[in-house]
């Protein structure tokens, strides 16, 4: 019995010591195979170490008894999901903003009251996306929605200093007669101000738009005066400059058309948001009425020139040194305006009057002087339309909605201050 046990014990002894050696064999081929990768180059050294550490753990496993084994292969679990867990943690900015997304939809879901009918509550976040959209749709605008003119000044005007009092004075003295639409504010400000007025006012054409085929007039201008070849534009074209104009011309003549056919302010809304979108066609509008002030200038100087009877504005527009002619108004001032300046007061009478439009502007930093509203040109028309815009300095335009009132005559001219034949205006408190 104690032979059989002994016996029993050499050969057990003899299988473990075996199965060692046989490890040890695996272990010691496997770092001699690493040598060798090694000399190959770095990347297949690395590659090699990885192969080793992956023997190495095999022959560990293979060489240890059960518990070890069985703490090994923990530990490799262990690092195995330390190392997915690092992945999920690096995943890309797309995944992050996906989850960030859906953390934010689930958020909005959490404040919604469960007590409330399914129904009510998908209205409701369809009217605050609607509210969203329209707020970035107004942003993209060049002509904002109206707003109180009081609510805007306090906004706008917060200081207590000699002007700002001033300012809200002047905005608080026609507060109860308009509302405001602000106007973007760049060098085109006085004539997207007036075009927008235009376009929201007209309820006929003139009779210059009417029966003319204003789409050779460029045409005309170019052959009598060499100006046209000097227009610049804030946009590129591949056609001509004559053409160009001429396109901008029958554009003009088409929106105007299509103001005049608008049934609906809703209608008229809907081309407001076409046209001042601030693309191209915007642009070409507002081209065209540089184009009708260059054609009138050179109308009005030849009329000077010959004698006839003139707008007073003219001989303030031909008496600057800058402007002694058409030639050098149109190259030192009409020009540039659009780019690196907007419209002087001069110039302000000229648009009205290409126009054949009273423009009635109320100029605040002129609150309670005599020029506080101001009309251009002055020496207007009796049946002429009015337009209305508003000024804080003379630099920036922007536009007048009346409210509905008894006030205003079927041409928009304000009942309480009518403009006087070529008498300075007064100001008058509402």
């Amino acid at each position: 019995m104690c032979c059989y046990d002994s016996g029993a014990k050499d050969v057990q002894n003899h299988r473990v010591q075996t199965m060692n050696k046989t490890a040890k064999s695996t272990c010691d081929s496997d770092r001699q195979s690493k040598k060798v990768k090694t000399s190959h180059g770095s990347t297949q050294g690395t590659q090699g170490q990885k192969a080793d550490v992956k023997g190495c753990a095999a022959g560990k496993d293979a060489c240890s008894p059960g518990p070890e084994r069985s703490s090994e292969s923990s530990h490799t679990m262990q690092k195995r999901s330390q190392k997915e867990a690092k992945s999920t943690r690096s995943d890309s900015p797309s995944s992050q903003q996906h989850l960030m997304k859906t953390s934010s939809a689930e958020d909005e879901k959490s404040d919604v009251d469960l007590y409330r009918d399914e129904d009510e509550i998908q209205k409701e976040l369809q009217d605050k996306q609607q509210s969203e959209s329209a707020a970035v749709g107004e942003t993209q605008s060049s002509v904002s929605a109206a707003e109180d003119l009081q609510t805007y000044s306090q906004r706008e005007w917060k200081g207590n200093t000699t002007k700002s009092l001033l300012i809200r004075k002047g905005y608080e003295t026609i507060a109860s007669e308009f509302k405001l639409r602000r106007v973007r504010g760049d060098n085109y400000c006085a004539l997207r101000a007036t075009l927008f007025q235009v376009l929201s006012q007209s309820k006929q054409l003139p009779a210059w738009l009417h029966d003319s085929d204003i789409s050779e007039w460029p045409k005309e201008t170019q052959s009598d005066q060499d100006f046209i070849k000097e227009w610049q534009f804030p946009f590129e074209t591949s056609k001509s400059k004559v053409q160009h104009l001429e396109q901008c011309l029958e554009l003009l003549k088409q929106r105007w058309e299509e103001s005049v056919q608008c049934r609906s302010l809703e209608e008229r809304e809907r081309m407001f948001q076409e046209v001042f979108r601030g693309h191209d066609e915007e642009y070409e509008l507002l081209e065209a009425l540089k184009f009708l002030m260059l054609r009138t200038a050179i109308h009005l100087h030849s009329d000077m020139e010959k004698g006839s009877d003139v707008p007073e504005f003219c001989w303030l527009l031909y008496a600057r040194d800058s402007s002694k002619c058409p030639k050098m108004f149109f190259t030192n001032h009409l020009r540039h305006v659009g780019f690196s300046g907007g419209l002087e007061q001069v110039e302000m009478c000229l648009l009205g009057y290409s126009l054949q439009q009273t423009m009635q502007v109320v100029r605040l930093y002129k609150c309670e002087t005599e020029e506080f509203i101001t009309y251009y040109p002055n020496d207007h028309k009796k049946d002429w339309p009015t337009l209305c815009l508003l000024t804080e300095d003379d630099r920036h335009y922007n536009v007048l909605v009346p409210k509905k009132s008894s006030k205003f005559d079927a041409y928009g001219r304000p009942k309480w201050n009518p403009p006087s034949d070529g008498q300075p205006s007064k100001t008058t408190h509402l």
